[in-house]
Formats: structure tokens, sequence, C-alpha cells
């Protein structure tokens, strides 16, 4: 999976909070320092927008953390969690990044889906087949689909230095 970087290449970053949380949850015990991906994902290349798809709770726990992706220069987009009468819960974001990846591809060269999840392998075929753009993602490796790293044009596998892209205790 070789690609092509250079610094006047216009770069989207979209960010699956959840599913990155999730995963270093659940394999590292720890947080993930999402200022440290954006910077090393975007290589010294053109920024035009990132953002990071984050789910609020009836708590509130979150607002400091969605205040630090602000200062860090990531935009968030806001949902409620949602509890069914079940007492089943739904944290989805999926078609809203797919939605503002694709309004976006016309003024994007590259797109970067932190995320692992395989719901985003239409999304990835579409923007390199119909929009031209060179697309990245970036996971933890042990839970992304095997398919999603196959079609991506460029794979950064988070696992190879988690300690580079976790935080430790009483971080963000």
């Amino acid at each position: 999976m070789s690609i092509i970087k250079h610094k006047e290449q216009r770069v989207g970053i979209y960010i699956d909070a959840q599913n990155l949380y999730h995963s270093a949850k659940n394999l590292y015990h720890s947080k993930v320092n999402f200022g440290a991906i954006v910077k090393d994902v975007l290589d010294g290349r053109k920024l035009i927008r990132a953002v990071a798809y984050v789910i609020a709770t009836e708590a509130g726990d979150e607002n400091a953390f969605f205040d630090a992706l602000t200062k860090m220069g990531i935009e968030t987009k806001v949902k409620d969690l949602q509890i069914f009468s079940s007492g089943a819960k739904k944290a989805d974001w999926d078609v809203g990044l797919a939605i503002d990846a694709v309004v976006m591809a016309p003024k994007l060269d590259v797109v970067i889906i932190v995320a692992g999840d395989g719901d985003f392998i239409p999304l990835v075929q579409y923007l390199q087949m119909s929009q031209g753009c060179q697309v990245e993602v970036v996971s933890f490796g042990k839970s992304t689909s095997g398919k999603l790293i196959e079609v991506a044009d460029h794979f950064t596998d988070l696992d190879e230095n988690p300690n580079k892209y976790l935080l430790r205790s009483g971080k963000r």
C-alpha cells in the first residue's frame, strides 16, 4: 500500500470517536490521544477539516473531552445517546460521518477515516472510484475489519506504537 504524500494535498480527517474509544479501552484499558493521531496522519499536509463524531450521555461527563478536542482544532459533532424502552442503547455516527466525507470529497485530495468499522468499506470505495480521493484508514489493527484495511489506499495501525497514541491516566 504505497501512497503519495505531499504538503499541498488537501486533507479531511473524520474520526469515529466511539470506535477508537472502545478499541483503546478494550485492548489497552486506556484512552486515545486524538491530538497525536491527527498530527501524525496529517504528516505536514494541508488540513481542510478534522471532525470527531461523539456521543453525549445523560450525565454529561464527556464535556471536558469535547472541549479538549476543540482546543486541538478538531471540530466535534455531537449526538445524544439513544436509549430504547427495552434498555438497549445506541450510539452510532456512521451515516453522519459518511455523508460529511461525501459532501466534502470534491474539496479534498485525501480522506482519512479514523475508525476500524467494516461498515465504512462502501464509503472508501465510493470516495476512491467516484471522487478520486486517496483514502487512508487509521485504527487499532487488532480491532479493524480486514476488508477495510484491504480496500484502503493506506492503513495506519495504531497497535504498532500504542504508547504514542494512548493517554496515561488523568490525561485526555
